[in-house]
């Protein structure tokens, strides 16, 4: 894979070994204006790559590096996410800048495919597990709804970046219908903050249920909850040669 670089000074020391990739879209008029202001000092933002529409990749902060694109988040109890993850900005005007009819813009198939590339190269490289791959509506449910709706993260899972849960697969799970705090424990045990309930179901469903981001907790939502609160704690588990 061909990167080109294009440097940023919005970097500083990592605290903690890496362990998580965070997806982001830009949510800009253009890629150019998202990287002109990547590379910004007053701007105080970052990410170590970003993809543009037709698949060329920029580095901006080396890996080794804390890029300053999570913010304020947590995930899986865990927080200064800065200094755990590897950030990477795509191209894409997402809710601020939608088609006509207020459609979201597509995610081009040069630009995923060479998005899959590199994650499945981070992946390996820091031995990041599925359950910690994220977007930035997941580790920010309160702030942030990038990478959208419109992601294609079944794509990616098929390419072994993440997780997307077959319904079919769960037969084993445990509805938690009518049981609020079974709802909790189900979304705080996938990874989501839930200090504020409504915000982390709709991060969710943006995430696993994309047609019905609504925050309310229906029936088939509760039931795609179930499947992926049941794939997540499997991934999770200790394999047998660790135990």
């Amino acid at each position: 894979m061909q990167i080109a670089d294009a440097p940023s000074p919005n970097h500083d020391e990592r605290r903690y070994k890496v362990d998580m990739l965070v997806l982001h879209y830009t949510g800009m008029e253009t890629g150019q204006a998202a990287l002109d202001r990547m590379r910004d000092a007053e701007a105080k933002v970052s990410a170590h790559y970003m993809i543009w529409e037709d698949g060329r990749v920029v580095r901006l902060v080396d890996e080794s590096r804390r890029a300053w694109h999570a913010g304020l988040s947590s995930w899986q109890g865990d927080d200064d996410l800065n200094s755990r993850s590897i950030g990477i900005e795509i191209v894409n005007g997402g809710h601020d800048f939608p088609l006509p009819g207020r459609r979201l813009p597509p995610y081009p198939e040069p630009q995923i495919a060479a998005l899959i590339e590199l994650c499945q190269g981070l992946v390996t490289r820091h031995a990041i597990p599925p359950v910690r791959v994220t977007g930035h509506s997941d580790i920010a449910p309160r702030r942030k709804i990038d990478p959208g709706e419109h992601f294609p993260w079944p794509r990616l899972a098929e390419a072994g970046v993440g997780l997307w849960p077959d319904e079919a697969g769960g037969a084993g799970c445990v509805w938690m219908g009518g049981d609020p705090g079974g709802l909790n424990r189900q979304l705080g045990g996938i990874g989501y903050d839930i200090t504020d309930v409504p915000a982390a179901l709709r991060a969710f469903q943006r995430r696993f249920l994309p047609d019905a981001v609504t925050g309310m907790a229906d029936a088939r939502t509760l039931r795609r909850l179930a499947h992926v609160a049941e794939a997540y704690a499997a991934a999770s588990a200790p394999s047998s040669s660790q135990a």
